[in-house]
């Protein structure tokens, strides 16, 4: 009769924290999957140090934050694109990068993507 009181209250917790680790497990992902970014284009042959340039200039617009550059990122890496986190970023968030990086002429648009490359 013991064993059957104990267990219970046991098996109550046990239950409690696997609802907890799904419920955070699907946290995480459904969070993963709302990130939202922008691909900055540039024209072909666009040195890094105008693409550095375009990304410290545009980097004050809310909500739209430059994704961290290796401090020794390899050239074909960099020669990409520059990414700006865009998940909370409203459309007026957007315009305003939008008409940042229009006034530089290498760059070419932004295109929307998730950080997988969805």
């Amino acid at each position: 009769m013991l064993a059957v009181v104990l267990v219970r209250p046991i098996a109550a917790v046990m239950a409690a924290a696997s609802a907890l680790i799904l419920a955070t497990g699907c946290s995480s992902f459904d969070r993963a999957f709302g990130k939202q970014e922008q691909v900055v284009q540039f024209k072909s042959n666009t040195p890094a140090s105008v693409m550095l340039k375009v990304r410290a200039s545009c980097s004050h617009i809310p909500n739209a934050i430059p994704e961290r550059v290796p401090s020794h990122p390899p050239a074909i890496q960099l020669a990409d694109d520059i990414r700006y986190l865009t998940s909370n970023a409203s459309d007026a968030d957007l315009a305003r990068l939008q008409q940042c990086l229009e006034r530089f002429p290498a760059v070419v648009g932004m295109e929307p993507t998730s950080p997988n490359g969805g």
